[in-house]
């Protein structure tokens, strides 16, 4: 089995591809970030993600993005959407996020012997954010192969993006037949610190969409969830 760094945010999307890199028969070693966003409840849910799925390991790194700000994720003066999706990137968009998290994972990769990086980028029931398009993808990977001794060596590192074009019931199906218990994720951005979903977000509507469009019971807890619901039907 060869080795594969899984980026793991503890949401529904990279538990999915944490499991279709497993099932690709890679040994898959989780990592997570705590970069100042306002929960670490994603944090306990990735912990619970890596140990279900058998993760070889699961490391959490810390970087400081609050000391750039910019993001309703990461500055608290900043508030959370709950008005619905727009043409424009949302106030949800953290500057950079995915670049470093990548670059975190090619570091870890190449002390590990990895040639895979995993990440859940998705481009279709996205929240519009650059860092989660097939271009930012492609740029990345051919960085990553001339900035790395594996990439100069001639070894190759393929950054793979598996549900970049998928829909999110379409992710939901697939990691329910790779055994995901998507009771145990977080996806809410500004969920309570026992992992409850606040309902309203960009994020939780996205999530609760998938789960309608798939024909599969929502596993998520909501923080007064009639409630909820009924503001973001209205």
């Amino acid at each position: 089995m060869q080795p594969a760094v899984v980026l793991l945010s503890g949401g529904l999307d990279s538990a999915t591809v944490f499991a279709l890199a497993r099932a690709e028969g890679f040994r898959c070693h989780a990592l997570s970030v705590r970069y100042g966003q306002r929960h670490s409840a994603e944090l306990d849910a990735a912990a619970r993600v890596a140990a279900q799925l058998g993760a070889a390991a699961h490391k959490v790194i810390d970087v400081d993005l609050r000391a750039i700000g910019g993001s309703a994720l990461t500055d608290d003066a900043i508030a959370v959407p709950s008005t619905g999706p727009t043409t424009a990137i949302p106030s949800t968009y953290v500057p950079a996020r995915n670049t470093i998290l990548l670059a975190l994972a090619l570091g870890y990769a190449e002390v590990i012997d990895a040639r895979d990086i995993f990440y859940g980028a998705n481009a279709v029931d996205f929240s519009g954010y650059p860092d989660c398009r097939p271009a930012f993808v492609a740029a990345f990977q051919q960085l990553a192969n001339v900035a790395t001794k594996a990439g100069v060596e001639g070894h190759g590192i393929r950054v793979h993006a598996p549900i970049i074009e998928w829909t999110k019931a379409e992710i939901i199906q697939r990691g329910m037949a790779l055994g995901v218990d998507f009771s145990t994720t977080v996806s809410c951005y500004q969920a309570t610190p026992e992992g409850r979903a606040c309902g309203v977000c960009d994020s939780c509507r996205i999530r609760r969409s998938g789960f309608e469009a798939a024909g599969v019971a929502d596993p998520t807890r909501y923080v007064q969830r009639t409630e909820n619901r009924e503001k973001t039907d209205s």
